[in-house]
């Protein structure tokens, strides 16, 4: 792949990879009594793709518009490799955004939507003509050069966008929830094909969502948004097999918490614990349980058939719900549900057990 791809790094180039593509220290943004990103620190590495995980209001979208530089900060620093960019303007920053809403122009074609940047930055046109053929291959769309967006799906809109931005070879590229519109079977189509060109070009992409499927299926590593701090950072399975606080094992998956007089009663002894629901399975009430395994008693209160997967709900003696999830390797819908109301015994192994700062 010619003209977008990074190639082999050099020496001095691999040093320089020590240093982080963004780093934000100590960045804060108000907007009036509100505080979006409250000292936030980070380090985003070359070469990596991050994302900033969070429901709406966390402050991923203001720290994203923060680095782009169309927000600035109130207080704190902003670094692009090294160099201080905080009161940079957004033209002169080594960085492309890709948005939600695509941005295409309607009234010119595919090809010309991708080679605008080029044009305003005075490229010579063979070499603009070589880079977006080069970009339009890249996400596989080099048969629709001519064509207006008006005549592209969804997600050839959105490959386009993504083309115009990797052909200014951007050295970070930021990506605002760029699947949002799609549908779900497209989005997780978009979501493999994502991984696949960043891996490819070599390019960090920092990318906001508030769907963990995204994040964990896409990231290298991600934050952990709340309340415009940073909850948790490390890699996906990190963040869903050592949730460090309880907001993060709600968020992120679904978790069961176990707390109070019910922790006492079933980990024994006090604070706050966590198992995730994959990690539990149901047993006959009268099963022998091993040294190093926890089981409660209760009674299967709802069953949610899922095809692949069945969700119950199980209400347990000690006095609060549990959610288990078992995949439906040999079991029918009328054999789930079926299972409504049946008194049962959880099982699942100590290590599974997480306790929560």
């Amino acid at each position: 792949m010619t003209g977008l791809a990074t190639g082999p790094r050099s020496a001095s180039s691999a040093a320089e990879s020590t240093v982080p593509a963004v780093r934000l220290s100590g960045v804060v943004r108000r907007f009036g009594d509100v505080t979006a990103v409250d000292g936030l620190d980070l380090d985003v590495r070359d070469g990596e793709f991050f994302s900033m995980l969070g429901p709406s209001g966390s402050g991923k979208t203001t720290t994203l518009r923060m680095i782009a530089g169309f927000e600035l900060p109130d207080a704190g620093r902003v670094d692009l490799h090294g160099h201080d960019v905080t009161h940079v303007p957004p033209y002169d920053r080594d960085v492309n955004t890709v948005f939600q809403d695509y941005a295409l122009f309607p009234h010119m074609s595919v090809g010309e939507n991708v080679a605008y940047g080029l044009l305003v930055r005075k490229v010579p046109k063979d070499e603009r003509r070589q880079r977006v053929a080069d970009a339009l291959r890249m996400v596989r769309l080099e048969a629709f050069e001519a064509r207006k967006p008006s005549q592209l799906s969804g997600g050839q809109r959105q490959r386009v966008a993504l083309a115009r931005a990797l052909v200014n070879r951007p050295a970070v590229l930021l990506l605002d929830e760029p699947l949002g519109a799609l549908d779900l079977k497209l989005r997780q189509e978009m979501q493999i094909e994502l991984k696949a060109i960043q891996q490819e070009v070599g390019i960090t992409f920092v990318y906001v969502t508030h769907d963990q499927e995204e994040a964990l299926t896409m990231s290298d590593r991600l934050a952990v948004f709340n309340r415009g701090r940073i909850e948790q950072l490390g890699t996906p399975a990190d963040i869903y097999e050592r949730p460090a606080t309880p907001f993060v094992a709600g968020f992120v998956g679904t978790s069961n918490l176990i707390k109070g007089e019910v922790a006492q009663t079933i980990v024994g002894s006090e604070g706050t614990f966590t198992v995730r629901p994959e990690k539990i399975r149901i047993a006959d009430p009268a099963e022998a349980v091993g040294a190093d395994e926890i089981a409660a008693l209760g009674r299967i209160a709802e069953v949610v058939y899922l095809g692949p997967d069945t969700r119950y709900i199980v209400r347990l003696d000690a006095g609060t719900d549990l959610v288990v999830t078992q995949q439906n390797l040999a079991t029918s819908s009328m054999e789930a549900l079926a299972a409504q109301g049946r008194a049962v015994r959880l099982v699942w192994k100590r290590q599974h057990t997480l306790a929560l700062g």
